[in-house]
């Protein structure tokens, strides 16, 4: 059996002509013509009806053309994927993340991957908005909360859950709230994103309501977390930053077994054929580290973001 002759074929009838083939090919359009004749030879049937002006495909050369077009696709796509496999990373990425979450988590995962892949150069785009990644031209993304439909795939990595905090100065200045309506008597960091009139906690089996009447409201959750250690009141915060600020001993969480909203954190990137090996190691550097700075978070499947 000679594969040759089956690749020519498929080529054949996909460019239309034998000269068309034998230009892709770079081959004489002789050359095209006798190895079909041979496979015609060797499996004892016509599968190409010639003509002057167009090629046409019997009813056995369908047959086979269906069958060996789809093998030979499979072939080449195992070809590229073991160069990929061996190939070391290198070129642009691009990955865009929630400006609180890149200054506290991505910057280990890119040193990491500087360490690693020296042939690659990276491009950092740090935002609250939400970004097209085609559209802009953008590689991969990190995410919180729930994504909308696309064709775009998306690996949950771990979920980042939100709780009150607080200084030790500020505690010293207070009775310490024993369960969540006290903390309406307390001045409180208001994050918009989480609603400006009140909060809602939650703790294994209940929630609760609490009306807040405080005095400062942000969008930046960056800016609340600076206040908070600053002793200027009581915040909801991603419990990541409270972990992995490296500032053991600033804030103290309150009410331990209440929390706000928990939201799922993603890698999302769009859907290839084959994956550039540096998009593949910072995906697996990046669930990695996610999962373990997230609570060891299980790998979950792939799924539709």
């Amino acid at each position: 059996m000679d594969f040759n002759e089956t690749a020519v074929f498929v080529k054949v009838v996909e460019s239309g002509s034998f000269s068309a083939a034998a230009r892709l090919i770079g081959s004489p359009t002789s050359t095209i013509s006798t190895r079909v004749a041979r496979l015609e030879k060797r499996l004892g049937v016509t599968l190409l009806q010639r003509t002057t002006r167009k090629l046409q495909l019997t009813e056995a050369g369908e047959i086979y053309f269906k069958h060996a077009a789809k093998g030979l696709h499979h072939i080449l796509d195992a070809e590229s994927a073991v160069v990929e496999s061996v190939a070391e990373p290198a070129g642009r990425l691009c990955i865009t993340a929630p400006a609180d979450l890149g200054d506290h988590i991505l910057s280990e995962i890119i040193s990491t991957m500087r360490q690693h892949c020296p042939k690659v150069t990276l491009e950092l785009v740090l935002m609250n908005r939400y970004v097209d990644l085609i559209a802009e031209g953008i590689d991969v993304a990190i995410r919180t909360g729930s994504l909308a439909d696309s064709t775009l795939v998306a690996k949950k990595v771990g979920t980042a859950c939100w709780a009150p905090f607080a200084s030790p100065a500020f505690l010293e200045t207070i009775d310490p709230p024993e369960n969540p309506q006290d903390l309406r008597h307390y001045s409180c960091l208001q994050f918009s994103a989480l609603g400006k009139a009140s909060w809602t906690l939650y703790n294994q089996s209940n929630s609760v309501t609490v009306p807040m009447p405080g005095t400062v409201v942000v969008n930046d959750v960056g800016l609340m977390h600076a206040m908070a250690i600053a002793g200027e009141g009581i915040a909801l915060l991603p419990t990541y930053l409270y972990e992995n600020t490296g500032q053991a001993g600033k804030l103290v969480r309150i009410l331990p077994e209440w929390h706000a909203k928990a939201d799922p954190i993603h890698i999302v990137y769009p859907r290839q054929q084959f994956m550039p090996p540096k998009l593949r190691y910072f995906i697996d550097l990046a669930s990695e580290l996610l999962e373990k700075r997230l609570g060891g978070i299980s790998r979950s499947s792939m799924a539709e973001g």
